[in-house]
């Protein structure tokens, strides 16, 4: 088991950060867990809604392209130090986060369910992931104009480093991104889930 995998471990159910937030008198509970074969399913039909492609911007070329999409899953499970965690809000699946090398520094992802947008959860979903993942530098990327993930990565600890231009499958055209860094420390662990 790799060193990143190892740190991302906590035992076989996972690591559960229970929030003491409640929402509409409910009390959420948000776990990062293993990502098991059944979660696939719902992180394809994340891909293929065309609004939260629109903002990732930077995604497959074909969202509906199931068997290129099976085949990228495959690689990045099969990539043991790629650490990548299953978000879980109330015991339902809200997205992903994960780790993966590019240019020979971490660089971290995450994709969160449309529907839930707005409710701190890619927030408090990605400072629990920062504590379990403790390389430094980790870098992050979001296009210019996608505020929820700038905000988000920012209440993270990441800061704006650079600017890059690239080609947005899910836009169809070269648009600007930023390019965040997260130097040294973890994330603020205290986030509550926001109304």
């Amino acid at each position: 088991m790799s060193k990143a995998r190892a740190e991302l471990k906590a035992d076989s159910i996972g690591i559960c950060a229970s929030l003491a937030t409640a929402l509409g008198g409910v009390v959420n509970e948000l776990k990062l867990r293993e990502v098991v074969a059944s979660d696939l399913e719902r992180f394809f039909e994340y891909q293929r809604d065309p609004e939260a492609a629109r903002m990732a911007a930077f995604t497959a070329p074909d969202p509906d392209d199931r068997a290129a999409f099976d085949a990228h899953w495959r690689r990045i499970l099969a990539d043991p130090p790629v650490p990548i965690r299953t978000i879980e809000q109330d015991g339902a699946v809200a997205g992903y986060v994960l780790a993966y090398e590019s240019d020979g520094v971490p660089e971290v992802s995450y994709w969160i369910d449309r529907e839930l947008w707005g409710q701190g959860i890619a927030t408090h979903a990605l400072n629990v992931f920062l504590s379990q993942f403790a390389h430094r530098p980790l870098r992050a990327r979001a296009a210019t104009d996608n505020r929820g993930s700038i905000r988000v990565l920012e209440k993270c600890g990441f800061a704006i480093v650079g600017e890059e231009r690239g080609y947005a499958n899910a836009r169809g055209e070269e648009i600007a991104e930023f390019l965040f860094e997260l130097v040294s420390g973890q994330a603020d662990t205290t986030t509550r889930l926001e109304t």
